[in-house]
């Protein structure tokens, strides 16, 4: 049965004209209390005023999530659901630039602001929202140190009762649905050590190391040497911490440094598990030629990385994802990337989709993080916590529905040791 009174039914014809839709399959409340929509479809709670002015002032998916993350909206019941049923209006999960309401349409929803006492100077943006969207050179090294500062250094404790004890903030490995989270984490880290050959004695570098999860794990269980890098500094404190506790200081070296600035080559092997993403188009050229003069010949690198597979697209700046979450992030195609690589002179071993495995892991993230919601408000702050709760619900629709995927592409430097005949040798 299908509700419509009062303030609601009038928010529902604004949120469908900036959906792009004729009708909109979700429950909507307004502030008044009144309802409108199907009364068995996903909830979402309109609080204030404030989120039709800020849908006003910016009518696509920037205004909705900063009514999201503010609290002027909100979706009480199963997230997944809800912000389902907003994608298949405007995919609203998707990073392309999202429709823009006609100047008709805009009119429709200024009246409608009119009416309801909505109209008002332009909210200020919630706090969590980048500053440096705009800052400086695009992917240069100060820039770049911004961007992953804005995204990694939120607090080690709040990123802990997200990923679990793992503390791996990539994909993870799953055998089926029933595995668990932690046990995916390790297989996925023991399969990148034996696609890369790991044998004891070697020298490694770990691009983008997070918090230390894969430098620790080589050195354990492979007996490798490490060079951990990554550009956030309460990763390499963190990270550091757990080499010293687990007795690896000899072993494994955690630095805050750009990956343009390793000069202690060479590797015998490279891992990059979700750094290339921070990479950007244009300097991947120079990721490549970079790595491929720090790997010995027959050195392999193994780049894990999320692609975007729903055709070419213009990023848009002002999308959720790049205003919050990842500025200055860029998801190439596959193709893009292969070619990349090859183009920089290494051979490509194997390619690997992981891309359920991707959609798993994030709603496992997303259980953690409702489970300990109070901790990480309490850690993080509310805003953060619901950056952090659109931003993995979305994305795993978005690996869901197959708009992006996750490989691993195993290449090698051409020269010295030949790569085995079969990737049985690895799996």
């Amino acid at each position: 049965m299908t509700t419509t009174t009062g303030v609601a039914a009038r928010l529902a014809g604004a949120l469908a004209i900036i959906l792009g839709t004729q009708e909109i399959p979700l429950r909507l409340q307004a502030w008044d209390g009144s309802e409108a929509g199907p009364a068995d479809a996903p909830l979402i709670v309109f609080r204030s005023r404030r989120a039709l002015r800020r849908m006003l002032w910016s009518p696509g998916q920037l205004g909705l999530s900063r009514a999201y993350v503010s609290g002027d909206i909100d979706a009480p019941g199963d997230v997944f659901a809800s912000f389902a049923a907003l994608s298949s209006g405007g995919k609203f999960a998707e990073p392309g630039p999202f429709r823009r309401p006609t100047l008709g349409e805009l009119g429709t929803i200024l009246r409608t602001a009119v009416r309801l006492g909505a109209l008002g100077p332009n909210p200020a943006p919630p706090p969590e929202e980048a500053k440096i969207v705009r800052a400086g050179r695009r992917h240069s090294k100060k820039r770049d140190a911004a961007a992953i500062s804005h995204h990694y250094d939120v607090g080690n404790d709040f990123y802990a009762l997200v990923l679990g004890p793992s503390m791996v903030y990539s994909c993870a490995v799953w055998d089926d649905r029933r595995t668990g989270l932690y046990a995916a984490q390790e297989a996925k880290i023991d399969l990148v050590c034996r696609k890369l050959g790991l044998q004891p004695g070697m020298k490694v570098l770990d691009v983008g190391c997070g918090w230390g999860s894969f430098a620790l794990h080589a050195a354990q269980r492979y007996g490798v040497d490490v060079v951990g890098v990554t550009l956030s500094t309460e990763q390499a404190a963190l990270a550091g911490k757990r080499v010293a506790d687990a007795g690896l200081t000899e072993r494994v070296d955690i630095r805050v440094q750009d990956y343009r600035d390793v000069g202690d080559g060479p590797f015998d092997a490279i891992s990059s598990i979700g750094m290339s993403e921070h990479v950007g188009r244009e300097q991947m050229p120079t990721y490549v030629s970079q790595l491929y003069g720090l790997l010995r010949p027959g050195g392999r690198l193994l780049n894990h990385a999320i692609s975007w597979n729903a055709g070419p697209t213009d990023p848009d700046p002002d999308s959720f994802i790049p205003r919050y979450v990842f500025p200055d992030g860029e998801m190439l195609s596959l193709a893009e990337t292969i070619g990349a690589l090859e183009a920089g002179g290494l051979e490509v071993l194997d390619v690997e989709a992981l891309r359920r495995h991707y959609a798993l892991t994030l709603r496992a993230w997303v259980r953690n993080l409702e489970e300990h919601w109070s901790e990480a408000v309490q850690s993080a702050g509310e805003g953060r916590a619901r950056v952090w709760r659109l931003y993995m619900a979305a994305s795993a629709l978005g690996f869901e529905a197959g708009i992006t995927g996750v490989n691993q592409v195993l290449v090698q430097r051409p020269g010295g040791t030949e790569p085995p005949l079969r990737r049985t040798a690895w799996t």
